[in-house]
């Protein structure tokens, strides 16, 4: 009879974590580390890496430390290929790293446009083609994007454009890597969480109306914690998920189902 249980696991795997400093990314290197796999936290502001890294390690589990500026490709190959060299195999990538810019269409710089698309479109870009090229080379791995609930939807609190372009494009990114790397045994999947309380949302969640209209807005009345969105990256990296792949799954509390 099949453990299921022993699917979860990630005992002896390799994984990579961008945005690991704080938040989603924070909370999903501590459930990957739970369930057995050495972690390289990875994050722009290196400190931060180091500090998620540590905790890891203090708490029995195995992490070593990255900084990486996802859009920097000659710096992410350098990095994947660290992660290999030291460990002989890259087996999971979480594509966690991303950024915001608010602004309505009209208003808008060319430059917070650009910054947003190159972080959250081209740096997730560069870092599964990174991983990709070693889990090519081993027929086998799990790449994990994060997206939005903005990826599948046109509105929210405010205009956001160059957010909601990114993320979507994400959406249909995760399905074309799915697509092009399942004959290698390479599954690419991603999550799209909803409105998340983390340090980079505390300021606006501290205003109410901005609160009532996500929780007015939501099935389940509700924000999400970073431990459920990396509960369901951790289901989405594992062999409980083996045959899932280019799919996109909100979690969202009921959120695109209105």
């Amino acid at each position: 009879m099949t453990d299921f249980m022993a699917q979860i696991r990630l005992d002896g795997r390799v994984a990579i974590v961008t945005g690991g400093g704080s938040g989603i990314g924070r909370a999903t290197a501590h459930a990957l580390a739970q369930a057995g796999a050495i972690v390289a936290v990875t994050d722009i502001d290196a400190a931060a890496a180091q500090t998620v890294a540590a905790e890891i390690t203090s708490g029995g589990g195995m992490a070593q430390a990255h900084g990486l500026d996802i859009t920097d490709p000659a710096r992410v190959d350098s990095v994947a290929g660290r992660v290999a060299a030291d460990h002989g195999r890259i087996d999971i990538l979480v594509n966690n790293a991303g950024i915001s810019v608010r602004y309505r269409s009209t208003e808008i710089s060319t430059e917070d446009w650009d910054q947003v698309v190159n972080v959250n479109l081209n740096g997730q870009f560069y870092c599964a083609r990174a991983v990709g090229r070693h889990m090519e080379a081993a027929r086998q791995g799990a790449i994990v994007m994060v997206a939005s609930i903005m990826g599948l939807t046109g509105g929210g609190l405010y205009p956001n454009a160059a957010y909601h372009a990114s993320k979507g494009a994400i959406v249909n990114l995760t399905r074309s890597l799915g697509v092009e790397w399942g004959p290698a045994g390479i599954r690419v999947n991603a999550v799209a969480p909803t409105y998340v309380r983390t340090n980079l949302t505390q300021r606006m969640l501290e205003n109410n109306k901005t609160l009532d209209y996500i929780l007015d807005n939501t099935p389940m009345g509700r924000l999400a914690d970073p431990d459920e969105i990396a509960a369901a990256i951790l289901f989405l990296a594992s062999d409980a998920a083996s045959m899932i792949t280019g799919h996109t799954l909100p979690i969202d509390g009921g959120w695109v189902a209105r």
